[in-house]
């Protein structure tokens, strides 16, 4: 590996990892806290504000379609740091507002920060390592969701923080590594003429050109929302209220199990899914990739039916459902969408395909826990997380072999309009 190629590398790994964590410190904290007792309109204060943020963050997934798509590269450092800058006021603002009508500015939390992911991710995509820059920023989500929340106890329990101001202190805190880490991005060079020749040239894509990829894809794309919204619900379910599920597990030292469960979690996704740039043909990549997300939902199911048997231990069944979880939703960060665009040849970005099933995915999340509120009060997150884990298993599975079959024909469709006289 040349010099400069392995400075790009450590540049963009250690930008990227740096700045989506820190980025959480500004979106999931307030999760650390139970607020236990508060109810607005008769409806739990914590789901208020799960729901007030997810909404924000929805809306922010919608609006990133066309803004992040659209977005040059020059403008990325600036939305970036101007766009959490916003989320930060507003944890201000839920500070300073008397319970429980401050769940509002949760809502302004959200709203600018879904679209951080697209910002960051532009400056790995195209590149004949992305799977290893990609890893290694999917791992930053990993290790943060937990380690932000440990901060979050850790200022309450420790340095007699009320839980409203928390959030606020916590995001503080990461301050000085965010401003690192949106700087080490600035300085990192774009894809290379080798990069553009193995992946294809990433380019802003405009209203056309996305109605023309959805003509071209569609029902691949309906594939990929439908699997990906299952494993949101999933994975937004078992962050936000990770806090209650160790509880119910008869879990004593929380922040430290917060934080210790997700770490085997982040290495071993990470060493999986990096390790796919071995992998240089762009199809055979694209179809492992695709088999990897269908075996990991097949192994959801059977890891929570070892759990329901009592034959492993809580612990492991929290990092064996995290595992297989994560390792098939980061697998549509990292390697699906990037081998997607290098085999089918078709310019564009993947922030457009990213945007358009993170924005189905957290409306599904959303919807999900109205239903829980109102459907399913009395069920406890234990228990609707086990049965979450059969449903989502499924559909990844059978949906994941479907997608074989779907995009396999289309290649012949598409190679028989290339070469209409070929037997």
């Amino acid at each position: 590996m040349k010099a400069s190629h392995q400075r790009t590398t450590l540049l963009a790994i250690s930008g990227a990892f740096i700045t989506y964590c820190s980025m959480y410190a500004f979106r999931k904290p307030f999760s650390a806290g139970t607020f236990e007792g508060l109810f607005l309109g008769g409806i739990d204060y914590k789901i208020v504000l799960i729901l007030t943020q997810v909404i924000g963050y929805t809306l922010s997934k919608f609006m990133g379609i066309k803004v992040v798509s659209e977005m040059p590269a020059k403008k990325r450092i600036g939305y970036l740091l101007g766009l959490i800058g916003i989320a930060y006021l507003s944890l201000l603002g839920f500070a300073l507002t008397p319970a429980p009508y401050n769940a509002v500015f949760l809502f302004f939390n959200g709203l600018p920060l879904g679209m951080i992911w697209g910002i960051v991710f532009a400056f790995l995509e195209g590149r004949k390592n992305t799977e290893l820059l990609g890893a290694a920023m999917a791992s930053s989500f990993v290790v943060a969701s937990g380690l932000v929340k440990s901060v979050g106890r850790y200022t309450i329990e420790h340095l007699n923080t009320s839980e409203f101001w928390m959030p606020f202190l916590t995001g503080t805190f990461f301050i000085p590594p965010l401003f690192l880490g949106a700087y080490l991005l600035s300085i990192i060079p774009p894809p290379s003429q080798e990069d553009v020749g193995l992946r294809s040239e990433r380019v802003p894509m405009g209203k056309n050109q996305r109605k023309a990829f959805f003509s071209e894809f569609k029902w691949g794309i309906v594939i990929s929302v439908v699997i990906y919204v299952a494993l949101t619900v999933f994975r937004d379910i078992r962050d936000n209220f990770a806090v209650e599920i160790w509880t119910l597990l008869d879990y004593q030292n929380i922040p430290q199990a917060l934080t210790l469960s997700e770490i085997p979690i982040a290495i071993g996704v990470f060493v999986l899914i990096s390790a796919m740039i071995y992998i240089k043909d762009n199809r055979s990549a694209f179809y492992l990739n695709i088999a990897v997300i269908a075996l990991s939902g097949a192994l959801l199911v059977a890891t929570t039916i070892a759990f329901s048997a009592k034959t492993v231990s809580p612990l492991f069944w929290m990092i064996g459902v995290g595992f297989f979880m994560y390792l098939a939703y980061i697998s549509f960060h990292t390697i699906l969408f990037e081998r997607w665009i290098a085999l089918f040849k078709f310019k564009s970005n993947i922030g457009y395909l990213m945007y358009v099933c993170d924005a189905m995915g957290y409306l599904g999340s959303a919807g999900i826990l109205f239903y829980k509120n109102f459907g399913f009060q009395s069920l406890n997150w234990l228990t609707f997380v086990i049965n979450l884990s059969y449903i989502v298993g499924f559909i990844t599975f059978a949906l994941g072999l479907f997608a074989i079959f779907y995009f396999r024909n289309l290649e012949r469709r598409r190679a028989a309009v290339l070469n209409p006289h070929k037997p």
